[in-house]
């Protein structure tokens, strides 16, 4: 007996693995997969990568200071935008980086965690994939409705903007580590406003964009971030915060 196209088809989707249809198995435990899907990633096409490497301390000693590093180097030259939340903050998002052809995509910050949750970075690349690395973190907690410990100093006001930095020379490329003085206040601690740095590019010498960085109000106070540049190009550093004020430093 003739099979029609329709078992044909059947078979053909029974020949087709699983995970490739979606129902792929999730690294970390989370019951918010899904919604940030749809909320961040518009409901788009992605996989859970390996490749992505979302690096973090297991356990948050200082959930108000908690380094993050993220590598996507395997996907170089290929990456349009690299999107990272921390699924159980009350500010979940961390960041929207597009590295320029001369960034590699990789980047290492700092952020605030409330309580234990998962941590994702998804990278799109020039395919429309969402590639996503993903991890967990324990935490004891508090981290984002902490008192600012900026604001307890006198006279921080008088170093607003002002940076540090320093370039190290890597195997591939020249690392370009910062620290910038502000309070980045996220607006849940009683009767302080959010004021925060919420954008920053860096530029060549002659003023073109090598790669932006929109900062949300989980990232830490006095955030220090490091970005990897291809070549020995004399760079700067721009940064604005939510109330306009402007900062510029040469790295």
């Amino acid at each position: 007996m003739e099979l029609d196209w329709r078992s044909f088809l059947l078979l053909a989707l029974f020949a087709v693995p699983w995970d490739s249809w979606g129902s792929q198995r999730d690294p970390v435990t989370s019951v918010m997969w899904d919604y940030y899907h749809e909320r961040l990633l518009g409901g788009e096409a992605f996989v859970f990568d390996e490749r992505v490497k979302l690096s973090a301390p297991p356990f948050a000693e200082d959930a108000r200071q908690v380094p993050i590093q993220i590598d996507a180097s395997a996907f170089d030259g290929q990456v349009v935008r690299m999107l990272a939340w921390a699924e159980l903050n009350p500010i979940p998002q961390i960041f929207d980086f597009q590295p320029g052809e001369q960034v590699l995509p990789r980047l290492a910050i700092r952020i605030r965690v409330e309580q234990a949750t998962p941590l994702r970075v998804a990278v799109l690349t020039r395919d429309g994939l969402w590639h996503v690395g993903s991890t967990q973190i324990d935490a004891a907690g508090g981290g984002c409705t902490a008192p600012s410990v900026v604001r307890a100093q006198a006279g921080w006001e008088e170093h607003l903007g002002e940076v540090l930095g320093k370039r190290f020379v890597l195997a591939d490329a020249n690392r370009l580590r910062v620290q910038v003085a502000h309070p980045m206040d996220n607006g849940l601690v009683g009767g302080i406003p959010e004021f925060f740095l919420n954008q920053a590019q860096l530029r060549d010498r002659s003023g073109n964009t090598l790669a932006s960085l929109e900062l949300f109000p989980a990232v830490s106070e006095n955030p220090t971030i490091s970005l990897d540049v291809k070549g020995n190009v004399e760079t700067e550093l721009w940064l604005r915060d939510n109330n306009g004020n402007e900062f510029k430093a040469e790295l």
